[in-house]
């Protein structure tokens, strides 16, 4: 993993911290690009064989003026025609010799560096990717989905066009600039002093405008990224837009996001367009200055004409590579504000790891035990409301225990915690005895099978989404799930039954049946620990009869925790928790806590009653 900044603050998004990191310091321009060193690395012989061709390209360009000098110098200077036209032939196939040469390397050199281009930004996309869907829920409550995804796409295009082309190029002019600048102090010191002096006249003024580009690139590539964002956080909430007619509202608020990003980068297109500019101008001038001190050379007879002639073209090479790199320098500066992006984001260190010396969990028949003991917890987005407050539960394998109680009470909160979603500040949480802390998190959630409030479902066929619980169950273990959860008979209905596509989030599939395929997915795991969050809440009354009595069977020889606000539900749990506020503040059967008229009363009567 490559040396990256400090993981963004909590409470701040990363384009926060990235705003304040944009102005910086002279030194995090192009040194930022070091940050793709280690994705560079596993490629060290491609990218040897990428420097040699644009090395002997670059050669080849250079013999270009030695050839023009022999042909103007040489191959015109036979007195008989006939001789002349031979030193002419064999002159014009050594240029034809330097141009093949030339198109033979710049060929390779081409595919080396676009294939190290491609495979870098995939390898660096991957790296991103396996990296924050690593992260805790923490990182997402201040990350904007949309945030995210932009870094993901252009901000590694932009890394892609630097490895790809950019760098090349400016590599092939920097080889060529110099070897030129050799050539033309060997032959022509006068010149070439003269141009030299014009040369630092051009650079000075570029490093200027070129920290200048570079802190516009980069809040140009904030302000996409918050359209991203906007985009992402509105397509994923299109029935909840268009019920409240919003959709120009909306419309109106991403078009103030564009506006802000299309004036940003022509700021930024307006500062590089006066560095072109500049640049063009100084080393057009420069090339002239050379041009008529060759001419006055020539005059005076102090070089042949095919001396002028090698000096042009070297003069000419040289001025243009700078002009070049100016152009390259630009790129580099986006890219290089999109590597400090993209390393931010690598550099985001999750807070729930596994343990560098992990406890094997014990095996289990019949269920896990599961145990909190004296816990206390605030979520990090909300510091100053506790969650749970010196919370003990015990739930012994094979038990049934229901969670109820108002909403924000804290029962979800149990559920992430079991899952280490979290830690906690004070307390322990157990599983089979063992501190989820000092379990792998691979081990941990391999016990435990949920069964999410908002079902998700993948762009994938109906088979594979219910597979996802056991990437290797076979057909027919799948669909012996599917007919447990009462999700058989309408996967087959549908068009190409288990092999039909489902949609994007499921949009084929009602609340209900979305529900009972996530339902089947948790039995085809087969855990010891069953966590189910109003697993029937999206039923209608003859589904939830179904989906309930294969939750009853799924629930056998394993622990279930509950929750549910619609107490018809739970009354058969062996046990009934009563949260309010983050503590429990009742425990007992259906028949107990109604005997005993306390919340759980109140709520019973208010359901029942309505019923």
């Amino acid at each position: 993993m490559p040396s990256t900044p400090a993981p963004s603050r909590p409470g701040r998004t990363i384009a926060h911290d990235a705003a304040d990191a944009a102005p910086g310091t002279p030194a995090r321009n192009v040194r930022s690009l070091s940050g793709l060193l280690p994705f560079l690395r596993p490629y060290r012989f491609r990218i040897a064989l990428a420097v040699l061709f644009l090395v002997m390209a670059a050669v080849s360009t250079l013999l270009f003026p030695v050839a023009l000098k022999s042909l103007i110098d040489q191959g015109l200077v036979a007195s008989d025609p006939g001789e002349r036209v031979m030193a002419l032939r064999e002159h014009f196939f050594a240029l034809f010799g330097v141009g093949a040469a030339l198109g033979l390397f710049s060929a390779l050199r081409f595919y080396m560096v676009t294939w190290l281009g491609e495979r870098v930004t995939a390898d660096l996309r991957n790296a991103v990717y396996a990296h924050v869907i690593k992260q805790s829920p923490e990182f997402f409550e201040t990350t904007q989905t949309g945030e995210v995804l932009s870094r993901l796409t252009t901000d590694t295009t932009l890394v892609q066009t630097v490895v790809g082309s950019s760098l090349s190029m400016g590599l092939r002019n920097t080889v060529m600039g110099i070897g030129a600048m050799a050539m033309l102090i060997i032959t022509n010191p006068v010149v070439m002093t003269q141009v030299l002096g014009i040369l630092v006249l051009v650079v000075l003024p570029s490093i200027y405008f070129g920290r200048r580009i570079r802190k516009l690139s980069r809040a140009s590539q904030d302000r996409v990224a918050d359209s991203s964002a906007i985009a992402a956080e509105v397509l994923n909430a299109i029935p909840v837009v268009q019920s409240y007619t919003a959709e120009q509202r909306e419309a109106t608020r991403f078009d103030n996001s564009t506006t802000n990003a299309f004036a940003t980068a022509i700021s930024r297109t307006r500062m590089r367009s006066m560095l072109v500019g500049f640049i063009i101008t100084a080393t057009f001038g420069a090339l002239l200055w050379g041009l008529y001190q060759g001419t006055q050379a020539v005059l005076r007879g102090d070089i042949s004409a095919g001396h002028l002639g090698q000096t042009v073209v070297y003069v000419i090479i040289l001025v243009s590579g700078v002009a070049v790199l100016a152009e390259v320098y630009g790129d580099l500066l986006r890219a290089a504000g999109a590597t400090e992006r993209l390393m931010e984001l690598l550099g985001t260190q999750s807070p729930i790891t596994s343990p560098a010396r992990p406890v094997a969990l014990a095996a289990t028949r019949g269920g896990s035990s599961v145990a909190l003991r004296d816990v206390s917890f605030r979520y990090p987005s909300r510091p100053q409301t506790a969650a749970l407050a010196h919370y003990t539960l015990d739930v012994k394998p094979g038990e049934t225990v229901a969670l109820v109680g108002p909403s924000g009470a804290g029962k979800s909160t149990v559920f992430q915690l079991l899952l280490r979603f979290y830690d906690v500040a004070e307390g322990r949480v157990e599983l089979d005895g063992v501190p989820v802390k000092d379990v792998t998190l691979d081990a941990l959630r391999e016990r435990i099978g949920i069964v999410p409030q908002d079902s998700v479902i993948f762009s994938a066929n109906a088979m594979e989404n219910i597979r996802y619980g056991k990437p290797g169950a076979s057909d027919a273990e799948v669909i012996e799930a599917a007919k447990a959860a009462f999700a058989h008979d309408f996967i087959s209905a549908l068009p190409e039954g288990y092999q039909t596509f489902l949609g994007e989030r499921g949009v084929r599939l009602s609340g209900g049946q979305r529900q009972r395929i996530s339902i089947a997915r948790a039995m085809l795991k087969n855990p010891p620990l069953l966590l189910l969050d109003e697993a029937t809440s999206a039923l209608d009354a003859e589904s939830e009869r179904m989906v309930q009595a294969a939750l009853e069977s799924a629930m056998k020889d394993r622990t279930t925790l509950v929750i549910a606000h619609r107490l018809a539900t739970v009354q058969r749990a062996d046990r009934i928790v009563v949260m309010e506020a983050g503590r429990i503040v009742d425990t007992g059967t259906h028949a107990e806590l109604v005997a005993r008229g306390g919340l759980y009363a109140r709520l019973a009567a208010m359901q029942f009653d309505q019923a």
